[in-house]
């Protein structure tokens, strides 16, 4: 078993210990969505029903992660918008527990140098070149900056 699955659910037997309600939800809906990517898609003519696991490595986990810290960033944008200020609240909370499984996120300035040389090595001129950036960057960083970051710098030292 990968060493921050190991670690998810260790914390989790310290949160219910603890009686700490909030960290012992939001790990065991993240130990949930990782055992479901764990599920892989089977063929629709298959008959045999038994589901065999694939353990995932660390860098898989940490998709997982974001994949959650996403979707909880969309909620909290919806329960705003709904007024719902208690339901974002506990989204928020729920949050800033899965942020603490990530890794560093880069600073501006590294995301910038990173998008500074992709830009010269791809000869782009404009925002109109986008498209040959952003892929490069969002590899080279390795998931570990977020989309919009990415996306509001290389546009800036594009000029759009």
């Amino acid at each position: 078993m990968p060493e921050l699955r190991e670690r998810l659910q260790s914390e989790l037997t310290d949160a219910m210990r603890a009686k700490d309600a909030t960290r012992k939800s939001a790990l065991r809906m993240l130990i949930s969505a990782i055992r479901n990517a764990e599920i892989p898609e089977a063929p629709k003519e298959e008959t045999d029903t038994r589901i065999e696991r694939v353990a995932l490595d660390d860098s898989a986990v940490v998709a997982v992660i974001q994949k959650q810290v996403k979707q909880r960033r969309d909620s909290i944008d919806q329960f705003r918008a709904a007024k719902r200020e208690d339901l974002a609240l506990k989204e928020e909370a729920e949050l800033a527990i899965l942020v603490e499984y990530l890794p560093a996120a880069p600073s501006t300035a590294e995301i910038e140098a990173v998008a500074a040389r992709i830009i010269a090595e791809t000869s782009a001129s404009g925002p109109k070149d986008m498209g040959k950036v952003m892929p490069r960057v969002v590899q080279e960083l390795g998931g570990r900056a977020e989309g919009r970051a990415i996306n509001e710098v290389v546009r800036r030292l594009l000029g759009s």
